[in-house]
């Protein structure tokens, strides 16, 4: 998944924009909005979608369940069905989790490219 890029007070957000946080294209949000009731975007008056900051936290967990866990869509539709708010508990811990790691790696980078500092004898 691509890094976010989004502005704070942002209310909605185009098809485009949401394809492009995630890396897939428009198809694979349309697809999702029909397969996922959770994905509810409002249309303008020429029909466009206009997503919510919900659909794309809805979106994260749909693309965290497909994309990164594996699953079928059908077993997606299941676990946020019957299980969603220990989905929602285990995917905000990964990405906490997958913050961390990045967060050490650049820190790993960093310690790496400072000189070293001999004692004088």
């Amino acid at each position: 998944m691509k890094e976010e890029n989004k502005s704070p007070l942002k209310i909605y957000y185009s098809i485009g924009e949401v394809a492009d946080m995630f890396g897939v294209n428009t198809s694979l949000i349309r697809f999702w909005e029909k397969e996922f009731h959770i994905i509810k975007p409002h249309k303008n008056k020429k029909g466009d979608r206009q997503f919510t900051q919900t659909d794309i936290d809805n979106f994260h967990l749909i693309y965290y369940l497909v994309k990164e866990k594996g699953m079928t869509l059908r077993g997606a539709q299941l676990k946020l069905k019957e299980n969603r708010a220990q989905t929602e508990n285990t995917f905000e811990v990964v990405k906490r989790l997958q913050a961390i790691r990045q967060e050490l790696l650049e820190i790993k980078e960093n310690l790496g490219q400072q000189p070293e500092n001999h004692p004088a004898p």
